[in-house]
C-alpha cells in the first residue's frame, strides 16, 4: 500500500530510506534542473575535485529542459526528459551526496545499486504534463553554464511538486512491480 509524503529539500537519508517504490511525494524546495551535457560537467568537476554550483547534500535533480518562460512566469513548459541518458552520470552524483533524481523511463542496475547505497530515490514526473509541472515551480534562476541554454542549470524552487517513487533504496522498481502484478505466473 502506497503512502503519500511532504517534503522539503534538502532531503535527509533519514527521509530517503522510509519511501518505497509507488509511494507518492509532493515536493517543495529547492530543486536543480540538470541534463546529460550539464551531468557531464559536473562529473568532471567532482572528477577534477573542483567546487560545483551547488552543494549536492540531501539535493534533487530534476532532468529537464525547460521552455522559454511567458511574460511574468518563472519558468515555461518544464516536463521531465527520458532518464537513462543520466544513467552513467548519476551514480557518481549519488556518492557526492545527492539524494533525490527526479525525470520519466527506467533506470539501469548501477543506478538502482547506488540508489541503495547511498540513500538516493529516483522519482517519476508525468511525461507529457511540463505545463502543469510548470506552474509548481514558483522561482527559476541560471546557476550555471547558460550557453547550454535550456539544459543550463537552474535553481528552481518547488511548491507541491507531485512526483512518484519509482526505484527505492530498498532496490524495489514500480515498473517492474506494476508488471509482475499482471503477468501469468
Amino acid at each position: 500500500m502506497s503512502k503519500t509524503y511532504y517534503l522539503t529539500t534538502p532531503l535527509t537519508e533519514e527521509k530517503t530510506r522510509e519511501l518505497k517504490a509507488g509511494d507518492i511525494v509532493y515536493l517543495n524546495g529547492t530543486v536543480y534542473t540538470a541534463r546529460d551535457a550539464a551531468h557531464k560537467r559536473l562529473v568532471d568537476l567532482i572528477e577534477a575535485g573542483e567546487e560545483l554550483p551547488f552543494d549536492l547534500k540531501g539535493s534533487v535533480v530534476y532532468f529537464v529542459g525547460p521552455t522559454p518562460p511567458k511574460p511574468g512566469d518563472p519558468i515555461g513548459s518544464a516536463g521531465p526528459t527520458t532518464s537513462y541518458r543520466m544513467d552513467t552520470y548519476s551514480p557518481t552524483l549519488l556518492k557526492h551526496g545527492s539524494l533525490g533524481m527526479i525525470g520519466k523511463g527506467k533506470r539501469d542496475q548501477g543506478v538502482k545499486d547506488a540508489c541503495k547505497e547511498y540513500g538516493g530515490i529516483y522519482f517519476g514526473a508525468t511525461g507529457g504534463a511540463g505545463a502543469l509541472l510548470g506552474k509548481k515551480i514558483t522561482s527559476a534562476e541560471i546557476i550555471a553554464y547558460p550557453e547550454l541554454g535550456p539544459e543550463a542549470i537552474r535553481k528552481i524552487t518547488v511548491v507541491d511538486f507531485p512526483v512518484t517513487v519509482i526505484n527505492d533504496t530498498f532496490g524495489n522498481d514500480l515498473y517492474q512491480m506494476g508488471r509482475e502484478q499482471y503477468e501469468v505466473k
